[in-house]
């Protein structure tokens, strides 16, 4: 099934038409034409269905035959990432969690982050992609960067945890974590987090955790810390 996904659907719709970008896609490359169907996505929970009306490269239009609403995810999952010095690795985690399941990304701007900022853009298009491709109906939300301090102090419900490196007393992430609980993984940059930080997090009742045996990279450790969360979930 080939997915797409426009936030601007809504259920009780009984025409779309596709901007000019989309209309090429659709018609030039996709070669879709009148009667075609086509399955679009708001990114809240539906997949509605429809068949092609007009087949035109500026202007694709259909008409909504069906949809059907699916519930989210047993679990909330909100991982708070810090940049990689490297675009291309945070895009790869950006994918990978998508395709695994998370609900809410935060970059996190610590006192060892080589990198600030991001295209947000960028990333929102990779978001999009990695949800239709993985045939998912909800799109993860994706928050400007925090400073590590700001994150820390605001009230969060369900379980909170730091995964750092340091040789500290910590527990194994996949021990602590349970079933539908909504969940918050702050995972650090290349130089990990300072001790002030990991003692900040302490303070707020983050729980230090480890992922294993093994150092991992930022966006390696993401991912881990995502399909921990699902596994448990299954």
């Amino acid at each position: 099934m080939q997915l797409f996904y426009n936030p601007d659907i809504t259920p009780d719709a009984t025409t779309f038409t596709f901007d000019k970008e989309e209309s090429r896609h659709i018609v030039k490359v996709l070669r879709k034409k009148e009667g075609d169907t086509i399955h679009i996505t708001n990114g809240k929970g539906y997949l509605i269905t429809c068949e092609v009306i007009f087949a035109n490269e500026k202007k694709c239009e259909v008409k909504i035959t069906g949809q059907q609403f699916h519930a989210p995810m047993p679990y909330r999952l909100h991982l708070a990432v810090a940049p990689t010095k490297m675009n291309d690795r945070y895009e790869w985690f950006l994918e990978k969690a998508v395709e695994i399941g998370i609900t809410e990304i935060t970059p996190l701007i610590c006192e060892h982050s080589e990198r600030v900022n991001f295209k947000a853009d960028r990333f929102e298009k990779i978001l999009q992609s990695a949800m239709k491709q993985s045939l998912q109906y909800y799109m993860p939300v994706l928050n400007e960067p925090v400073p590590f301090n700001t994150l820390v102090k605001e009230e969060r419900d369900g379980l909170l945890f730091i995964a750092h490196c340091e040789e500290t007393d910590k527990k194994l992430l996949k021990t602590e974590l349970k079933p539908t609980e909504a969940v918050t993984i702050l995972i650090g940059p290349e130089g990990d987090f300072n001790t002030k930080e990991i003692n900040l997090a302490l303070s707020q009742n983050y729980v230090p955790v480890s992922l294993g045996n093994t150092r991992l990279r930022t966006e390696t450790a993401a991912v881990v810390a995502a399909h921990s969360v699902a596994f448990v979930n299954e």
